[in-house]
């Protein structure tokens, strides 16, 4: 009989185990909809951001004009400044351990790290690397907390201690896909391939509808506006990218969660066919007895 409460022992722990599980599934599925409802209806905004900002400087190029704006000049790169978006917490499986791997694959050389969320902070720590800034953002993502982030970043950029701003995050594509990219945001070299990237996640999702086909008009000027635009257009990139990162959070443990649920589940099913099985096994052979001992 104690290999039966050994077994239902098991069987009670490994519900309880399903029991967290299955809330934990349920809090990161209501989570991940805020998430990517918030991921999927800023990226309109950010192609048409970088769209206009594309087209102001085309239209101050043409006129012959330098751009001096500082985020514009190229640089020779001495030190890169890269921003890792992680987590909080564990249970959303590869995601934190992919995204390190691939800043340490693509990281190479001189940086200073940038870090959102406890894991990435731990990583560059546990690496020996240079921690410029570790920053903490709730589950709403305002845009008052990731101002702090922004200046520091900004701040460092335009004093020359850094002389890129790269961002390591896991993009958003699915519930079930979640890939770990560097994006380069400064200096701003090659609008035209963001506007690819963006343009190809906006038409790759059938929920939003985006005209391409509008004009932007310029008021006052394109010198104006291209003076104050390029620090908008890289606030609203680094937000929108926490959005992304956040949607891909609380999809990845949602999965992992559901996974861990179904595996207990599975478990259970098993334990108790065990536990059956020797409870029946006791039962014949106490049956076995009694009919030895009246036989004798």
């Amino acid at each position: 009989m104690a290999n039966l409460r050994d077994i239902r022992r098991r069987i009670k722990s490994v519900k309880n185990t399903r029991q967290i599980t299955r809330a934990m599934q349920l809090v990161s599925s209501s989570k991940m909809k805020r998430a990517q409802d918030s991921a999927l209806a800023g990226r309109p905004y950010a192609f048409i951001l970088a769209q206009m900002l594309n087209t102001v400087s085309q239209a101050f190029q043409s006129s012959g004009a330098d751009i001096e704006h500082p985020f514009f000049q190229k640089r020779a790169v001495k030190r890169r400044g890269i921003l890792v978006l992680s987590t909080d917490k564990g249970l959303c499986g590869p995601l934190n351990t992919n995204l390190f791997r691939l800043v340490s694959e693509q990281v190479d050389g001189e940086a200073s790290f940038f870090t959102v969320g406890k894991k990435g902070a731990q990583y560059v720590a546990r690496e020996g690397l240079d921690l410029a800034g570790a920053y903490e953002i709730s589950d709403k993502a305002e845009t008052a907390e990731v101002a702090p982030l922004v200046d520091s970043a900004l701040t460092a950029f335009k004093a020359g201690h850094i002389d890129t701003l790269e961002i390591a995050y896991p993009s958003f594509v699915n519930v079930l896909v979640q890939v770990p990219v560097i994006l380069p945001i400064l200096p701003i070299l090659d609008l035209e391939t963001m506007l690819a990237q963006l343009r190809k996640k906006i038409k790759g999702d059938s929920e939003l509808v985006f005209d391409e086909s509008r004009a932007i008009a310029f008021e006052p000027s394109a010198a104006d506006i291209l003076a104050s635009l390029p620090e908008r257009y890289v606030e609203f990139m680094l937000y929108q990218m926490i959005l992304e990162s956040r949607a891909s959070e609380y999809s990845a443990r949602m999965v992992a969660m559901k996974s861990a649920t179904d595996n207990a589940s599975k478990l259970v099913d098993s334990l108790t066919l065990d536990y059956n099985k020797a409870r029946q096994a006791a039962i014949t052979q106490e049956i076995l007895e009694i009919a030895a001992a009246s036989a004798a």
